[in-house]
């Protein structure tokens, strides 16, 4: 039987990614390493717990009972033992690393800018790697692709960090010269108007939705898009109407007209985070400027 101890962090990382991907190519890809190291590493370990931790099923693996068993206890291990290893010392102006928010389009024309503007004045050397969350933000934090995940979701899982930025209400965009622009809209004529609804994909419901069905009323959807980002180039020049947050119906300016919706729902976006990053001085300090941003947006909105 191997020994035990010769089990380092390193291994134990391997197969935590190994378990989150359900892929040995995807952990070497995420590790920079050749898939052949994960194989070594997955049979010594295999040789350790005296479990094959991986089997065969249809095209891909999944994890035994046992090598589940051994993830779940090890991540918290793992966790504390990269929150030791964290510097305590943080200077911001001479800062050189790299951190990897996870976010999608709201968060980044809302948020980004102040927060981009605070790092090149007070810590040029940092550099921020943004990528997508689209549905995947947990999945994400915890395969360690990302180092803060902000979003309109909700993390319950013991072992996150939440911090509350904001919130936001819902709005209905259309284009300009749309019959329906300037006016209040009530319910029978929302539900009847041709609607492009941003569908994000998994179980992800855009609030006012949740509400609006709970109320026996569905959306005359003509067009689902994945993003709202080009919203305002497909509204221009058709009858279709859109439901999105106000704060982005307002960065798109003069393109597009604004009125409320009738089914008031409040959205909530977040910044979540976990045990790894959690004591890293330059993540509290990130964490931070992101919060300032977020207080600062919404006292220029009360101010304006």
């Amino acid at each position: 039987m191997a020994d035990p101890f010769n089990v380092d962090f390193a291994a134990l990382r391997t197969l935590r990614l190994v378990h989150a991907h359900g892929s040995f190519s995807r952990a070497a890809e995420s590790l920079g390493v050749t898939q052949s190291t994960i194989s070594y590493t997955v049979s010594r370990l295999r040789e350790t717990f005296r479990d094959p931790l991986f089997v065969r099923q249809g095209a891909g693996i999944v994890p035994t009972e046992r090598c589940s068993e051994i993830v779940t206890q090890s991540s918290e291990l793992l966790d504390r033992f990269e929150a030791l290893a964290a510097p305590r010392d943080f200077d911001p102006a001479v800062a050189s690393l790299e951190i990897v928010i996870s976010c999608n389009f709201y968060e980044r024309i809302t948020l980004m800018p102040e927060v981009a503007r605070t790092l090149r004045r007070e810590a040029p050397g940092m550099k921020l790697r943004i990528i997508p969350s689209t549905v995947r933000g947990k999945e994400q934090l915890v395969r360690s692709e990302s180092d803060i995940l902000i979003g309109p979701i909700q993390i319950e899982d013991a072992g996150y960090y939440r911090r509350s930025l904001m919130v936001d209400d819902y709005v209905c965009v259309m284009d300009v010269d749309n019959p329906l622009a300037g006016r209040p809209m009530n319910v029978e004529t929302y539900v009847n108007t041709p609607q492009v609804v941003v569908n994000y994909g998994g179980n992800f419901r855009s609030r006012f939705l949740v509400v609006m069905e709970a109320q026996g009323h569905f959306p005359n959807a003509v067009m689902e898009v994945p993003s709202p980002a080009n919203l305002a180039d497909l509204l221009q020049g058709t009858d279709l109407i859109a439901t999105i947050p106000s704060r982005m119906a307002h960065s798109f300016g003069r393109q597009i007209a604004v009125t409320p919706c009738p089914f008031p729902a409040e959205i909530s976006i977040d910044l979540f985070w976990t045990a790894r990053t959690h004591v890293s001085a330059p993540h509290v300090w990130l964490r931070s400027v992101i919060a300032d941003a977020a207080a600062r947006l919404v006292a220029q909105e009360k101010a304006s």
